[in-house]
């Protein structure tokens, strides 16, 4: 039931924002809603990685995401695309929501805000993510958010 706690499977597959490394394949479910929110997602942990971000790329297709750990505030310069980025707090909270973020913005910084997970713009409100959210970071393929 959405606003339930994650189960104790799901509490035991997710991973802590803290804790993630950069070899690792995780997906990401929105545990208050009950739906996956990335598939595929690529970590962003070093200076270098996180400069980088999204540049280069000409989309970021459904089910991806990119999460730049530590993070609170984002740019879209010299993108061609537009994204959602959500900030998390260091329990997967979303703190704050900016949705189909243009190229060529950027976003004040919220100091409540531990990491960005950048997303294709409207996958938020394809997926009902919201302010308040909590968010978990779990092995790849688990089945559908370990039963969150």
């Amino acid at each position: 039931m959405p606003g339930d706690p994650p189960s104790s499977a799901a509490a035991n597959a997710a991973v802590p924002l803290r804790r993630l490394r950069a070899d690792q394949r995780l997906q990401v479910c929105n545990a208050t809603r009950s739906s996956l929110v990335v598939q595929e997602l690529s970590l962003a942990l070093s200076p270098w990685r996180r400069l980088r971000g999204l540049l280069g790329l000409r989309e970021l297709r459904p089910g991806q995401g990119l999460l730049l750990l530590p993070c609170n505030g984002v740019h879209t310069l010299f993108m061609t695309f537009a994204i959602d980025v959500l900030f998390l707090d260091d329990e997967g909270r979303v703190v704050e929501l900016r949705a189909v973020l243009p190229p060529w913005r950027a976003t004040p910084l919220f100091g409540a805000a531990l990491a960005a997970l950048e997303l294709p713009a409207g996958q938020a409100a394809t997926t009902g993510t919201t302010r308040g959210d909590r968010l978990i970071f779990e092995p790849a393929g688990e089945p559908t958010c370990s039963g969150v």
